[in-house]
């Protein structure tokens, strides 16, 4: 099959085009057809080998994090799919692979594709808004009538937090450039501020929750409009002790991840603030709900452009340039 592959962390010249042997099938594994996939911030780094202590892949690797497609084989255990099931997912963390014409996933991470979504629309949705509904509803509990603040909101986290802050019955506040006010403000945010006009820091107070997806200054800014006992919870880092547990890190990478996080926690801590990082899990579970609010409508992906499966490296580039407005997908079929 031909799939898009890293033989050596460095930086995009490193990735190229290469026929490989098909995916091997476990038993509980389903084989998936790939129509679309997912291109997001988290390829580029693991190409450049910023998690290369996290997840010790072993290169070369087959690149990508989400897909949408068609069931073509089960494995012996299988209970839930079937030959011909258009399915939507993203992989375990240890068997990412997506930029590429085939993959053997595990059942629990796939669910069926909501009926009303084209390929390359579900082919948009499982990572980000993984990370939305665990960041949003698994760690920070969030409940109606409280006020919290998405960071990005036009970037493909930002877009579906916001849609899904706003059915739970949160007051909506995100940052994001002057192009894409109007943008954010049809996805329902409250409160949408320009950060090249305004400082978020010097307009919001009270926020019980932010949801940081950019560098440590936003990170250290968004401390003081967050109330006491808020929750402070960045998918971008630095990762903390507690992730570094549930991640069975060795205690030398304990160490490192304690030392990298200690001067936010600290300053999280003196204001009475919880810090928190998240790395997303797979799981087809939430999807089966997520699946839900977009065929209900309540959700909808937002999409910017799609790429021709050859085009795979220019739409990562593309992604690196940090303008794409919700998601960019390559169609490989």
């Amino acid at each position: 099959m031909k799939a898009f592959i890293v033989d050596g962390y460095g930086n995009a010249d490193r990735v190229r085009s290469k026929e490989v042997p098909d995916p091997e099938m476990r038993d509980d594994d389903v084989l998936v057809q790939i129509h679309a996939a997912g291109v997001n911030p988290l390829d580029s780094k693991i190409r450049d080998g910023e998690f290369k202590l996290l997840l010790p892949y072993r290169l070369p690797l087959i690149l990508g994090n989400e897909l949408a497609g068609v069931v073509l084989r089960v494995g012996s255990k299988v209970q839930n799919f079937k030959p011909g099931d258009e399915v939507y997912g993203r992989p375990d963390k240890n068997r990412i692979g997506t930029f590429a014409e085939f993959i053997a996933m595990n059942e629990t991470d796939v669910a069926l594709k909501p009926k009303n979504l084209t390929m390359e629309e579900a082919a948009s949705i499982s990572l980000v808004g993984l990370t939305a509904w665990q960041v949003l509803i698994e760690r920070a509990n969030l409940k109606k009538g409280q006020k919290v603040l998405i960071h990005a909101g036009s970037g493909g986290v930002g877009t579906f937090a916001i849609q899904l802050a706003k059915h739970i019955g949160a007051t909506v506040a995100a940052t994001t450039s002057t192009a894409n006010v109007d943008l954010v403000k049809r996805l329902g945010a409250d409160i949408v501020i320009d950060y090249k006009k305004d400082r978020f820091e010097e307009i919001l107070r009270d926020c019980d929750v932010v949801l940081n997806s950019l560098g440590k200054d936003t990170l250290k800014k968004s401390i003081r409009v967050l109330k006491p006992g808020g929750k402070l919870i960045s998918i971008s880092g630095p990762p903390d002790p507690e992730f570094a547990k549930d991640f069975g890190l060795n205690r030398m990478l304990r160490l490192v991840m304690r030392l990298l996080s200690f001067q936010i926690r600290r300053q999280a801590k003196r204001h009475q603030i919880n810090y928190s990082f998240l790395f997303m899990k797979a799981s087809g579970n939430q999807l089966r709900k997520i699946s839900s609010l977009i065929e209900t409508g309540t959700v909808r992906p937002v999409l910017d452009r799609v790429f021709p499966f050859d085009s795979t490296k220019e739409a990562m580039a593309y992604v690196e340039t940090g303008r794409a407005r919700g998601k960019v997908v390559v169609r490989v079929r």
